[in-house]
C-alpha cells in the first residue's frame, strides 16, 4: 500500500524508518512514532516478541493482554495506511535481519528503563550507528525520565514526598501530541509473522475467561480514563481504599502497555480539575498515584539490582521461611483470612487487584507467613495484567521494609482489622469468596469466632486460619528486630 504525503509527492521508495513499538502500543502522542511521520518517509511498524537473554519474559497474564492490544495497534495502523510487521526472537538479530530484508537506513524507538533494557538499547544502538544507520530513542513513558530529578546534591531520592514535590516543579509544560494522520508505507512490506502462531491467548485449559471485564488497546484506554473522570475521581480520596466500591481508575495495564501515557493522563485530569468538572484535592489525589509511579521507575533506573536484591542490604540476613505449602494457600485465596481469599481469587479471575489488597496480601505472605517477598512479586508478574517491574518490585519491597520509601518493618497489617476498615459490610468478601456470601456482617471477616453453617470444604478452611494472627506478628516482630 501506497500512501500520499503532505506535499503529494510519492516517498514510498525512500529509505525506510523502523518505528520498533515496546511499552507503547498507541499511535497518539507517541514520539517515536511522530518522528518517523514528520520524516515523510516510509514507515514500518515493528513489534517484537523479544528474547534477547536477561529481558524478563512476560508472565501469562501479561501475554494475554499483549495477544488484544496488539490487534488494536495493527488496526489503528491500517487506518493510517501501513501494517504492523510482528517478529519473535533476540531483539538485535531481528532488527539486522529487518534493516537487510528493507533496505530501512532509520529505527526509532521509545525508551525503557530497567537496566537490561537499556543495556540491551544502548549496544544495538551503537551496533547501528556504527554501520551507518540512524538510531534515535524518545521518551513516551514517563513524566520525567529517571536522571532528571534529583535532590540538591544532584542524587536520586530516595523518599516519595520530596521527590513528587520536586518532579511537580517539571511539569508546568506538559503537551501531548495528536496521533499523524497518515504514514507512507513501504513499496513491499517486510513478512510479519502471525499473531495467533505467537499463541499468547491460552488455551487447554482457557484460565482467561473472567477477563472480560477489560477492552486492551488505545480506545478502551481512552474510554477507562474518560469514564473515571466523569464518575469515581469526584470521591477518590475517600473510596479509594474501599474494595467494594468501583472507585479506582484501573488504569494501570493500559500505562503498563502505553496504550495511553501519563502525559496524556496528566493533562486530561488537569483540564478537569482547571474547568471546575472535579474537585482540584481529588485531582491531585489521583496525580499522587502517578507521581509514584514515577518514583518506583526512578528507583528502579538508579538502583538497578531491585528487582533481585534488597533496596537496603541490612534485611539480606532476613530469616525467610520455606513452606510450599503455606504459599500454595495463599496463591489460591485458601488461608482462611477472608480478605486475603478475596484478593487472591480476585486476582487469580481478573488479572487484577485492587490496591489496598495488594497491601493486605503482601503483607501477609511477607510478614504473616515469613515468606520471601521474590516469591509474591514473582506469583503477581505472572498473574497481573499490569505487571510492571518497577511497580512490582518497588511496591513488594515497600511493604517488605526492605525498598524505598518503605512501610516501617513493624507495621504489620491485621487482616481482620484491615477487612473490618475496608470492607466493612463484606461486600468485597461475599464477592470473591462466595461460601461466605450468607456469613453475618459481625463475623464475615473472622468467621472461625462463632459457629456457622457453612459447606464442608469452606467451614474446614474458615474455622482455622493457617495462622495465628498474634502468634504471627509477634514472630515477625522478632526477627526484624534481629536485623
Amino acid at each position: 500500500m501506497q500512501v500520499r504525503n503532505d506535499s503529494g509527492d510519492s516517498k514510498a521508495n525512500l529509505d525506510a524508518v523502523i518505528v520498533w513499538f515496546r511499552k507503547d502500543l498507541r499511535i497518539a502522542d507517541n514520539p517515536a512514532l511522530r518522528h518517523a511521520a514528520q520524516s515523510g518517509r516510509p514507515v514500518i511498524p515493528l513489534y517484537i516478541l523479544d528474547e534477547t537473554p536477561g529481558i524478563r519474559p512476560m508472565g501469562g497474564a501479561s501475554l494475554w493482554w499483549l495477544d488484544k492490544s496488539l490487534k488494536s495497534l495493527a488496526a489503528s495502523l491500517e487506518t493510517l495506511g501501513t501494517k504492523l510487521v510482528l517478529r519473535k526472537g533476540v531483539a538485535a538479530e531481528v532488527l539486522d535481519q529487518l534493516i537487510a530484508q528493507s533496505g530501512a537506513r532509520s529505527v526509532v524507538w521509545n525508551r525503557l528503563y530497567d537496566k537490561p533494557s537499556t543495556d540491551r538499547d544502548a549496544a544495538i544502538k551503537a551496533a547501528l550507528r556504527d554501520r551507518g544507520v540512524d538510531c534515535q530513542s524518545f521518551n513516551a513513558g514517563l513524566l520525567n525520565e529517571p536522571w532528571t530529578v534529583k535532590n540538591g546534591s544532584d542524587q536520586p531520592y530516595k523518599v516519595f514526598t520530596p521527590y513528587w514535590r520536586a518532579a511537580r516543579e517539571h511539569l508546568t509544560d506538559v503537551a501531548v501530541t495528536a496521533a499523524p494522520g497518515h504514514l507512507v508505507a513501504p513499496a513491499r512490506f517486510p513478512a510479519s509473522e502471525s499473531l495467533a502462531s505467537w499463541n499468547l491467548h491460552p488455551t487447554k485449559p482457557d484460565w482467561s475467561k473472567g477477563f472480560d471485564l477489560w477492552t486492551p488497546g488505545e480506545a478502551g484506554a481512552h474510554a477507562r480514563l474518560d469514564a473515571f473522570l466523569k464518575g469515581p475521581i469526584k470521591g477518590y480520596g475517600d473510596q479509594r481504599d474501599i474494595p467494594g466500591v468501583e472507585a479506582t481508575s484501573k488504569l494501570s495495564p493500559h500505562l503498563h502497555f502505553g496504550e495511553i501515557g501519563p502525559r496524556q493522563v496528566w493533562l486530561a485530569t488537569r483540564s478537569a480539575a482547571d474547568q471546575g468538572d472535579i474537585p482540584l484535592a481529588e485531582a491531585d489525589k489521583f496525580l499522587s498515584e502517578i507521581g509514584w509511579r514515577e518514583f518506583n521507575h526512578s528507583i528502579l533506573y538508579n538502583w538497578p539490582h531491585m528487582p533481585s536484591a534488597n533496596f537496603k542490604p541490612e534485611f539480606d540476613g532476613f530469616p525467610w521461611v520455606k513452606d510450599e505449602g503455606a504459599l500454595e494457600a495463599w496463591k489460591r485465596g485458601q488461608t482462611g483470612y477472608p480478605i486475603v481469599d478475596a484478593g487472591m481469587r480476585e486476582l487469580w479471575t481478573t488479572g487484577f487487584m485492587h490496591n489496598r489488597v495488594r497491601m493486605i496480601v503482601a503483607s501477609f505472605l511477607i510478614k504473616h507467613l515469613m515468606i520471601d517477598w521474590r516469591e509474591g512479586e514473582a506469583w503477581f508478574w505472572d498473574t497481573l495484567l499490569d505487571a510492571d517491574l518497577a511497580n512490582n518490585v518497588g511496591n513488594w519491597q515497600w511493604t517488605a521494609g526492605s525498598g524505598a520509601d518503605a512501610a516501617p518493618y513493624f507495621r504489620i497489617f491485621n487482616p481482620i482489622a484491615q477487612g473490618e476498615k475496608f470492607d466493612p459490610k463484606g461486600d468485597y468478601v461475599r464477592r470473591w469468596v462466595p461460601e461466605l456470601r450468607n456469613v453475618s456482617d459481625d463475623v464475615i471477616h473472622k468467621p472461625w469466632t462463632k459457629p456457622l453453617h457453612l459447606p464442608a470444604g469452606a467451614k474446614r478452611l474458615y474455622s482455622r486460619p493457617i495462622v495465628d494472627h498474634a502468634m504471627a506478628r509477634a514472630r515477625a516482630l522478632e526477627a526484624y528486630h534481629g536485623l
